[in-house]
């Protein structure tokens, strides 16, 4: 018996389809207004208040590099549960759910030093669709993506930080 399809969330990042694995998706949202956080990474656009948990969102096309982007009504936020946390992801616009074979999952090629493959999964084809598959646990997990330490839900609150006053 062949194995189930694995399902996929596909999201566009400058014109190219890209997709996650479902089961790290907690929710999609419209892209609402950010709290930006000082000194932050620029890819990360700051926190938003989720219910009650301070979630950080994080661009994935400034951290891919990619040209910048105008926010607008099919901007959207991927909230995911990955690496032990609660990130909110910024995309172009979210696309479908695809469930693909393990046949239409290929490995990844080599570039080299040229592309950082390390958070790719591999590439799907479906239908003559071509999908860039993310690990977007091993992505937000990395220790370069810098929420591990400073803007995970873990991080310790520092009740004396001078970002804590509010002007008069």
């Amino acid at each position: 018996m062949p194995a189930p399809p694995r399902e996929f969330l596909t999201f566009t990042l400058a014109g190219e389809e890209y997709g996650i694995d479902i089961l790290k998706v907690q929710e999609i949202r419209g892209y609402d207004a950010v709290t930006r956080i000082p000194n932050a990474p620029d890819f990360v656009r700051g926190v938003i208040n989720l219910r009650g948990t301070i979630v950080p969102v994080v661009d994935l096309r400034t951290k891919f590099r990619l040209p910048d982007a105008r926010y607008d009504e099919f901007t959207a936020m991927i909230v995911v549960n990955a690496a032990r946390r609660v990130v909110g992801v910024v995309v172009d616009g979210v696309c479908d759910v695809a469930p693909l074979a393990r046949d239409e999952i290929h490995i990844a090629p080599e570039f080299g030093g040229a592309i950082d493959g390390r958070f790719l999964t591999g590439i799907g084809t479906r239908d003559g669709r071509m999908l860039i598959l993310l690990d977007i646990e091993g992505l937000l997990g990395s220790t370069e993506f810098g929420l591990t330490a400073t803007y995970g839900a873990d991080a310790p609150i520092n009740q004396e930080s001078p970002t804590c006053h509010a002007s008069p």
